[in-house]
């Protein structure tokens, strides 16, 4: 359980960090703004580049990404159509709720939840790869059509061509799949501005936090609940489920199935919400109690599961 408690304690000190850096005024009051943006178009996509460029594409074929996307898709599916009968969350809205539902932190926790505690880095690969290869273009995409004052069947198609962070995923699949080894004199910048994405996310995360409380009044409370629900108890239950019953699992896989669809919405969900200025309570709310509840969660997951 050390791996759990130690990704969390990193990722709740760089949060800290920000909240006090925004109490101290440090930066001034557009600095979580600022600190989002240049996440957006250039920390995040070099991170994408450097972790698809040397990603083992395979995995995208193995059993653990089916379990992964049935969890998060059903997940988000249902916070879908619940916001269109009940909450009547505007497109923007229900995007970044169903992204809370289903987009699961497979970086920052994921990464030492997956060496400390599953024994491996390579479960948590099929994970990142569909997020970054399929979720994250589309919810980028919907985001982009349905915050735009006028949207044509032009600007859908060349979304992709115009949104950084897709062209750093599709041009590191590209190496990828090339078989290219770029120089170090090439790689190494990339590398170096991706290592402050997660930092910069997280920060400006804490920085958001001040002069805020969860579910506060005005918020929306019915989605951040349900968000919460769904990605903290309903995807890890569906992760068994279809892990056990449909495909056979058992023993360590199924452990690590169960235990990658309980990890945290991601903070890059706040990030997407804070680009496009929509949702950004939701997600904010649904990205810091998740990850409250996911240390519990993981633990009775490990308790239960855990060969």
């Amino acid at each position: 359980m050390g791996g759990v408690l130690t990704g969390f304690g990193i990722i709740a000190f760089v949060i800290v960090v920000g909240y006090v850096a925004a109490r101290l005024r440090i930066g001034g009051p557009t600095a979580p703004f600022v600190l989002n943006r240049i996440a957006f178009f250039v920390t995040n996509p070099a991170l994408l580049f450097v972790t698809l460029a040397h990603a083992d594409l395979r995995v995208v074929f193995s059993t653990q990404l089916l379990v992964a996307a049935v969890a998060a898709l059903v997940s988000a599916g249902v916070f879908v159509v619940l916001s269109r009968l009940f909450f009547r969350l505007p497109a923007p809205e229900t995007t970044v709720g169903a992204l809370g539902a289903g987009y699961v932190n497979a970086n920052n926790i994921g990464l030492p939840v997956a060496v400390y505690v599953l024994g491996s880095a390579s479960f948590v690969a099929p994970v990142l790869l569909l997020q970054l290869i399929v979720f994250a273009p589309i919810a980028l995409t919907v985001l982009d059509t349905t915050t735009r004052a006028a949207v044509s069947v032009g600007s859908i198609l060349t979304q992709p061509v115009r949104n950084p962070m897709i062209i750093a995923s599709l041009l590191g699949i590209l190496i990828d799949v090339s078989g290219l080894k770029l120089p170090d004199a090439v790689f190494q910048p990339f590398a170096l501005l991706g290592g402050a994405a997660v930092p910069l996310v997280l920060m400006a995360f804490g920085m958001s936090l001040v002069g805020s409380r969860p579910l506060r009044p005005g918020t929306g409370r019915a989605p951040i609940v349900t968000a919460v629900i769904l990605k903290s108890a309903v995807a890890p239950l569906l992760a068994f489920a279809v892990a056990r019953f449909v495909f056979g699992l058992h023993g360590q896989t199924l452990f690590a199935a169960v235990a990658l669809a309980a990890l945290p919405t991601a903070q890059n969900v706040y990030n997407f919400a804070a680009r496009y200025e929509r949702g950004m309570p939701l997600a904010r709310d649904v990205v810091l109690l998740t990850t409250v509840f996911a240390v519990p969660a993981l633990l009775v997951i490990a308790a239960l599961l855990a060969p």
